[in-house]
């Protein structure tokens, strides 16, 4: 199906200021949907003004649909709906007293055009379903008035209004209505809105009351609120405002209507988010656990790398020095993991940082003996918790293992090279190359068959922990040196 912006491309000389007056009328046309309880059809004039396209399309969620197929990038020539012509061509409100008839449902159409500044850019078509009609309640007469202010509105270029909106919490008419006068007085609540004021407190009505004062008190400040929310309670501008007392949360929405150019009253849409506020206050408080207890863990791995060193001070031994400093290091990538966990919202990893910690703290270690620089490229993306530790260790020990054995003593007596890592991410995997411009692997090496601790604890981490990939081979440039692959199925 195509998209509003498609159609008017394609089929209209409507320019981006007309486009985006009418997303601006379609992300809001919901309210008017069901509170007119009726489809709406946003027809666009053809660029050789033969007819008109619907550009886009709404049913109520208060009622039964008029159109049960799509009908966007359908079109219309002229003369065949005329109160469309008659809408457009006089920029008026048209209906009929007499419904169409289709597949045996009498549908009452009525046509509203949309302008912007001077001119009509487009009609919505009101389609009622009559056969769902019945004697009106005082909540339909209430939502049916309170649509026509709307549609008045709109052929008067007022609404929608402009700004922001908190599209994922804005109520719906359905969630709670309320109705005030030009004296900010309640003429009509709805009954999900009347409950969500007495689960606030309330235990008189709305009808008939002062909406500010009404809230002031459930609020507990007594007569006084804030200035945005006067404005929001009074129904003077068009804005949304979050409040709460200690039994509940709502989130208000103001809709002012204006008639001949006065301010006639206003629309309150309300939603009870009390649930969905407790629940994010949990999640924010399970976050911060969970972010409290990977920084402990960080600070205890740091004092285990401390002792570990003292102790390693205290060896005569030299192979038991070395062995202790490995400790170290293979903590100290841990550790980098937590702490960079410490600092998220959740339990992933932007692994870039990670690896250029790991890289700088084999650089800081290398500087003893071997002046080695470590070089990153490409990006390694965001990884789990789960993949990210055993990778900060993979690359701990295989960029350690250059470091050790890759580097025999250059021209001019010193000890030095050049460790590139790259990490190449594609769809559902993530390619990881070490390489090195040392004396390359010896003679009939094999990883499989190596004795090396730091590299049976690579094998054991990618093939068991990441269910990966490892290969070691010389460089593929044909240069000395060596090339670790590291090969594994990553999330999307």
């Amino acid at each position: 199906m195509p998209s509003l912006s498609d159609v008017a491309r394609n089929h209209t000389t409507l320019d981006q200021a007309d486009l985006d007056r009418l997303q601006l009328l379609v992300s809001d046309w919901q309210m008017l949907a069901d509170l007119s309880f009726a489809d709406l059809v946003l027809w666009l004039p053809d660029t050789e003004g033969l007819g008109f396209w619907a550009g886009a399309q709404m049913r109520p969620t208060t009622g039964p649909t008029a159109y049960l197929d799509d009908i966007v990038g359908s079109f219309i020539p002229r003369g065949r709906r005329h109160l469309l012509d008659q809408a457009y061509d006089g920029g008026r409100i048209c209906r009929e007293g007499d419904p169409e008839w289709r597949d045996d449902v009498p549908v009452r159409v009525e046509t509203i055009p949309v302008r912007r500044g001077s001119r009509v850019i487009a009609v919505i078509a009101r389609n009622t379903n009559l056969l769902g009609v019945r004697t009106p309640s005082r909540l339909e007469i209430a939502y049916l008035q309170s649509a026509t202010d709307l549609a008045r509105m709109i052929t008067d270029g007022i609404f929608p209004y402009g700004g922001e909106r908190l599209l994922s919490t804005s109520p719906r008419v359905g969630d709670g209505c309320i109705r005030v006068d030009r004296h900010a007085m309640v003429t009509f609540a709805s009954p999900n809105a009347l409950s969500a004021y007495r689960r606030m407190g309330l235990v008189t009505d709305l009808v008939g009351s002062r909406l500010k004062d009404i809230t002031a008190e459930l609020l507990h400040t007594g007569r006084k609120v804030d200035d945005v929310l006067a404005t929001v309670l009074t129904g003077r501008a068009a804005q949304e405002i979050e409040i709460e007392n200690s039994d509940a949360t709502l989130f208000l929405r103001a809709i002012p209507l204006r008639a001949d150019g006065q301010h006639v009253g206003a629309l309150i849409l309300l939603r009870d988010v009390t649930e969905l506020r407790s629940r994010e206050r949990e999640l924010v408080t399970k976050e911060a656990t969970i972010r409290e207890i990977h920084h402990r863990v960080k600070n205890n791995l740091q004092t285990v790398a401390a002792l570990l060193r003292m102790q390693g001070r205290r060896m005569a031994v030299p192979e038991a020095q070395e062995a202790l400093a490995e400790a170290v290091r293979r903590v100290g990538s841990i550790a980098i993991v937590h702490e960079t966990l410490s600092e998220s919202f959740d339990e992933h990893v932007d692994f870039d940082d990670v690896a250029d910690r790991v890289a700088a703290m084999v650089a800081d270690v290398s500087t003893v003996a071997t002046a080695v620089e470590i070089r990153r490229s490409g990006s390694f993306g965001v990884l789990d918790s789960d993949q990210a530790t055993p990778l900060a260790m993979v690359l701990t020990e295989l960029m350690q293992n250059s470091v050790e054995h890759a580097f025999g003593t250059r021209d001019g007596g010193e000890s030095s090279g050049v460790i590139e890592l790259t990490g190449d991410r594609s769809v559902g995997r993530l390619h990881v190359t070490v390489v090195d411009d040392g004396q390359g692997l010896p003679a009939n090496f094999d990883s499989e068959l190596s004795g090396n601790l730091g590299l049976s604890i690579v094998r054991t981490l990618v093939l068991g922990e990441l269910d990966g990939t490892l290969k070691f081979g010389p460089r593929p440039d044909g240069k000395s040196g060596t090339q670790v692959t590291v090969d594994f199925p990553v999330a999307e």
